[in-house]
């Protein structure tokens, strides 16, 4: 169920048996030549409405915009801040728990928020420490989970692509995607062979130095490799091992 899609009464109910939450949370960056800018918050987005399915949660509105200011030097990337990022996950979490949420459940795709969020949920646990929080949320509990660090995924992705897979742009996001979105993919993904087909690896600094770096966006991977059969094979790995551990953080203590 999506949140948007309901009324408050339905919220009201829902909450009388179970006060979890799911948030996809990703990022609106490049993806090299074959991958939607939207992909790291489309990759949750799709993982999230089945695991909502399979474990019978609410899923809250994805925040799709989020840090990737080393992106910029390619058109349509967006980043927030740090601090601004803090702040709306602050504004999420705090509005949720008004409400009587909390087991904040975020559902992550992109490598480059991991920080940052951790970084938020330290600052929502200091305002019950401190004795700031505006009402009792002693019991409130946040965890991130990034879909891609799955163990199902690596297995399907090391068997399907091997080291082709990359760092960014991977053949396994961009197989979700396509999996998700298969009439955009139609689109984008026949572009024929990339070159160099797998792209170097390496570190980088601001959006220049990624720029000169990596100049088609992509680190380490072959996105061509993908399609949308391995992408609903990741999704279902991804919902298989992502239930498990929700159904346990909601009776974490």
């Amino acid at each position: 169920m999506r949140l948007q899609l309901m009324v408050w009464p339905e919220v009201e109910e829902y909450l009388k048996r179970s006060t979890g939450i799911i948030i996809p949370i990703g990022s609106a960056e490049q993806h090299g030549p074959t991958g939607f800018i939207g992909t790291d918050a489309l990759c949750p987005e799709i993982v999230a409405e089945a695991l909502a399915k399979e474990v019978d949660a609410l899923i809250a509105p994805t925040i799709s915009v989020g840090m990737a200011q080393h992106h910029l030097g390619f058109p349509g990337s967006i980043t927030l801040r740090p601090t601004t990022l803090i702040a709306v996950i602050g504004d999420y979490v705090a509005s949720l728990a008004r409400h009587g949420f909390n087991r904040i459940y975020f559902v992550n795709g992109h490598g480059g928020n991991i920080a940052t969020v951790k970084a938020a949920f330290d600052e929502v646990y200091a305002e019950t420490s401190l004795g700031t929080a505006k009402h009792n949320r002693s019991d409130l509990r946040c965890v991130l989970r990034n879909w891609f660090d799955c163990p199902s995924v690596h297995e399907i992705e090391a068997e399907a692509f091997g080291e082709a897979n990359g760092s960014h742009a991977t053949a396994g996001e961009v197989s979700l995607t396509y999996f998700g979105y298969p009439d955009d993919a139609a689109r984008v993904k026949g572009v024929g062979k990339l070159s160099p087909e797998v792209a170097p690896q390496g570190s980088f600094f601001d959006s220049d130095d990624y720029r000169r770096r990596f100049p088609d966006g992509r680190i380490g991977s072959d996105p061509t490799l993908a399609t949308e059969e391995l992408g609903e094979k990741l999704r279902a790995a991804a919902v298989k091992d992502l239930a498990a551990d929700y159904q346990k953080f909601l009776t974490a203590n």
